[in-house]
């Protein structure tokens, strides 16, 4: 899995403010964006609004234990996403989730200069820490997108769309 690679396999990544080739984000992905500076309760409210995107693109109410199951995960990796950015970059300022037939992509946003990394060596009886190698876990590919000269960064993970 990477983590700094600029967009992730088959150009899926967004372009920052719409910029760039129109081409660069397919046409079918639809876009919901949240924002969190100065929110209070952000990990319960992120989840709020990842719930409402997944029942409005139909994810929810899952059908059956394998959807079920992929939207519990794409909870569980925004959760993971938010939580590290309150705890190691000074809180989120936004969470921004995409869905096309294939792929279902989260992006949190926060003004962090860190690096997330999943724990190396992983401890599953170590309290802590755990986060991204959930998501690690969990993603078919997740990573860091940086704006050059701009503090800060975006966090993406994708996760494959139920079949």
């Amino acid at each position: 899995m990477s983590t700094t690679r600029q967009h992730p396999p088959g150009g899926l990544g967004r372009e920052p403010d719409g910029e760039g080739a129109a081409s660069a984000v397919p046409a079918d992905r639809q876009w919901r964006t949240l924002s969190l500076k100065q929110a209070s309760g952000i990990v319960p409210m992120a989840r709020d609004f990842a719930r409402q995107a997944l029942h409005d693109w139909g994810w929810l109410p899952a059908s059956g234990a394998d959807r079920r199951a992929a939207a519990e995960d794409v909870l569980l990796v925004v959760s993971e996403l938010v939580t590290n950015a309150c705890l190691h970059a000074g809180g989120p300022e936004e969470l921004r989730i995409a869905c096309s037939p294939k792929v279902l992509r989260v992006e949190v946003v926060d003004r962090g200069a860190g690096q997330p990394s999943p724990r190396t060596p992983h401890r599953a009886g170590r309290p802590g820490g755990h986060g991204m190698f959930i998501v690690q876990r969990l993603c078919l590919d997740w990573g860091v997108m940086r704006t050059p000269d701009a503090p800060g960064k975006t966090v993406w993970a994708e996760l494959a769309a139920p079949a």
